[in-house]
């Protein structure tokens, strides 16, 4: 499958790196305002390639993403001192206003996986400015955190995080969900998991993951100034699931259809991935706090979204 990075910098460039190193697709253009640093980033990339498979790699421009099937929009600007999120949101907006309609017309049939921040709120616009199918507009959502979650969860009972089932819903962000009552090891639930391997999963155990996952951006951005490798390996890990049809759930941020009262929000639920983008958004069972607080971080995003005109 033929995929379209738009902007190169940490995350775009990361993304490329992790597709090329999971052989996840055929052909990646790279395209950023910046062409020396596209360059320089497909020239370095293209390096790697014979340690894994043949894949090309190429700088190019929207012309170049005829063919493709999937267009990741890395391209949104970072935060200037004491600019506030709304005033970035904003800025944020009004690229993806020029870029959209360019990525949409060059390659019509592609699905877009947004990468950008704050996430949500970028879908949501995205989805506005495509004007295609809502299935074929993704945001990377809440990808990493479940990640995250998974990870914490598997390092305090001592598994790996593939055995672990647990996800983590709505905002990308300080509002996000993190769903226990669901949570599950081999179709065992999670406290009388942890129990058997005399590991308890106390609140102050609680506490110290829902820390972890929570308040990682901010701990990895003040040690090194970005995030990149996690939401990189992510992003990869989505365009897999799409260029092979795989049918597998997947929290990613879409237009919400599964809460009534925020039809139009964009956030993370569990959702069924294949060739042509999200087939089936999925209802979680939830405790009535985990609903609570779902729906608190939808009313937030809703909020936000108005404020600026959506």
């Amino acid at each position: 499958m033929k995929v379209g990075i738009i902007g190169c910098g940490f995350v775009g460039s990361t993304a490329a790196y992790a597709m090329v190193l999971m052989s996840a697709v055929s052909e990646i253009v790279l395209i950023d305002l910046n062409a020396s640093l596209a360059q320089a980033q497909a020239e370095d990339i293209l390096h790697a390639t014979p340690f894994v498979r043949p894949i090309k790699v190429i700088a190019g421009n929207y012309g170049d993403l005829e063919g493709a099937g999937l267009v990741v929009l890395a391209c949104g600007v970072g935060q200037r001192p004491d600019e506030t999120r709304l005033q970035l949101l904003e800025r944020n907006v009004r690229i993806f206003e020029s870029v959209t309609p360019q990525v949409v017309r060059n390659a019509p049939d592609a699905v877009l996986l947004i990468a950008s921040n704050p996430v949500d709120l970028i879908t949501a616009v995205v989805a506005k400015f495509a004007g295609i199918p809502p299935r074929r507009v993704i945001g990377s959502g809440t990808i990493l955190d479940t990640a995250r979650f998974r990870a914490l969860l598997g390092e305090h009972l001592g598994v790996a995080p593939h055995s672990v089932h647990a996800y983590v819903l709505g905002e990308h962000g300080d509002s996000e969900v993190l769903v226990w009552s669901s949570a599950n090891m081999g179709g065992i639930p999670l406290l009388q998991f942890a129990e058997q391997l005399g590991r308890p999963v106390t609140e102050e155990i609680k506490g110290h993951i829902d820390n972890g996952v929570r308040r990682a951006a901010y701990r990895i951005i003040e040690g090194k100034g970005a995030t990149y490798y996690g939401i990189g390996a992510g992003l990869a890990r989505i365009v897999s699931a799409i260029r092979d049809d795989e049918q597998v759930v997947l929290t990613v941020s879409a237009s919400n259809e599964g809460l009534t009262n925020f039809p139009e929000t964009a956030l993370s639920l569990p959702r069924i991935i294949g060739s042509h983008g999200i087939s089936t958004t999925l209802q979680p069972v939830l405790s009535t706090d985990e609903q609570i607080a779902l729906e608190k971080s939808a009313e937030l995003l809703m909020n936000t979204a108005r404020q600026i005109g959506f």
